[in-house]
């Protein structure tokens, strides 16, 4: 394996200063490869990226937590970002883009009438959130799904704290959380329409809003979210659906759109700004005008590259079918690993919608064996995880030369499988599966 010593030493120094080593749990080195991940880039562009030690690796991983379906560093919209900046990326008057971004956004979602904006999608779900308590007048939630780190989200583990093990992030402590919270928001799980109706009996006039993911980890279940939706129309109920992982995935601005379901409000992100921070909470005229009875309102909402950075991004996702695109690798990459996996008798099951292909190790023994695969991927050039998000980049030569180290990465872990030789094979410690103390 290559020297990664600069970014290791500079991930320990990390860990001592800043609680929890960095800003995003799912960037830990921990969560990949402990004491042999690279931590730190220095360099990006499309799917390669370079490191500290100026080590080059194809991203065939998460590709920033999906934020940049159109590779990193896009220059179109690198472009239109440096221009923005040289231009003055803030001042003391609006930027004219926001209104252009929210007309853009109003066109795609024909449902909605009104737009609100922020940086990062856990605040968007809040802010979300707030606008929709503030047209019920209630204070109780039900939800379905992974959306954020914020108290109204993390109170649901005051109740009980293994609430959100199913919804995506298992052991999540509601420390710093007020203790008032508890019961304000109630977890029901995809597709469990006798669990929601439950849930619905037993809080008989007190939930306000439903918030839910579209989709997670496969196609959407049409069924269950036209049967939310019914149930909440017939409650008076906000429906909330949380498109921030989802939105760019199956098409452009959110995967409802495709199956002729409204919500009251979207909530949009991740991929919108291709890298650059943007978020986005579309409404009904009626439910988003409640915005005005609360107080909203912060400085860095307003600044501009954010919303430069996305007017971009659409108008590349529309000009060239970026979503066709991402859907046809991802599933020239699904079958050829499923091919490889059964031709070496490997017990690994490929899930997940064609763009955001997932990897279900075996689970006796998936930690250590996601860890081996990691390990034997970033020596042959790969960042590697259980996830890849397709991005433009991922271009058919660099999916061939994947998957010639895939090959021979499932080899070696399926000889590992017979001979029990994971422990001698492994050069540090397992990866981590969920929130852990790092010091």
């Amino acid at each position: 394996m290559s020297s990664i010593e600069l970014g290791q030493r500079l991930w320990e120094k990390a860990k001592k200063i800043i609680p929890g080593g960095n800003q995003l749990l799912s960037k830990r080195a921990e969560m990949f490869l402990p004491d042999n991940w690279p931590a730190y880039y220095k360099k990006a562009n499309g799917c390669e990226i370079w490191d500290l030690d100026n080590n080059h690796y194809y991203d065939f991983s998460i590709m920033g937590i999906g934020t940049c379906s159109l590779g990193y560093a896009h220059p179109q919209v690198s472009e239109a970002v440096i221009n923005a900046i040289t231009q003055g990326s803030m001042s003391s008057l609006n930027c004219y883009e926001e209104v252009e971004l929210a007309e853009k956004l109003l066109e795609i979602h024909p449902w909605a009438g009104g737009a609100r904006f922020t940086r990062a999608g856990g605040e968007s779900c809040a802010l979300a959130i707030r606008i929709a308590r503030s047209y019920s007048q209630k204070d109780r939630i039900a939800f379905c799904g992974y959306h954020g780190w914020h108290d109204w989200y993390l109170a649901t583990n005051l109740a009980s704290k293994g609430n959100l093990d199913e919804q995506l992030l298992p052991g999540l402590a509601p420390s710093g959380v007020p203790r008032l919270l508890a019961e304000t928001a109630l977890p029901f799980k995809e597709g469990d329409l006798v669990g929601f109706d439950k849930l619905l009996a037993e809080n008989d006039g007190t939930l306000g809003v439903v918030i839910m993911e579209v989709f997670r980890h496969g196609m959407p279940d049409v069924g269950f979210l036209k049967a939310i939706k019914k149930r909440c129309k017939e409650n008076g109920i906000v429906l909330i659906f949380d498109e921030i992982s989802s939105g760019f995935r199956l098409n452009t601005g959110g995967s409802h759109l495709l199956f002729d379901i409204e919500p009251d409000i979207c909530v949009l992100g991740k991929a919108m700004g291709n890298g650059h921070p943007i978020g986005a909470v579309i409404g009904t005229d009626e439910v988003m005008d409640a915005a005005q009875k609360s107080f909203i309102s912060s400085s860095y909402w307003t600044e501009r590259v954010g919303f430069v950075a996305a007017l971009e991004t659409l108008k590349v996702f529309n000009e060239q079918s970026v979503c066709n695109t991402l859907l046809e690798t991802g599933r020239y990459l699904k079958s050829r690993m499923d091919e490889i996996v059964k031709e070496i008798g490997f017990n690994l099951k490929i899930i997940g919608i064609d763009s955001v292909p997932i990897l279900v190790f075996p689970t006796e023994a998936s930690l250590v064996l996601k860890t081996l695969y990691t390990q034997e991927m970033l020596k042959r050039g790969f960042l590697a995880s259980n996830v890849i998000y397709i991005s433009l980049a991922h271009e058919r030569h660099l999916c061939d030369q994947f998957l010639a180290a895939f090959e021979i990465v499932i080899k070696i872990l399926k000889d590992a499988e017979v001979n029990e030789t994971y422990n001698v094979l492994l050069e540090g410690p397992v990866c981590h599966s969920g929130f852990q103390r790092l010091n």
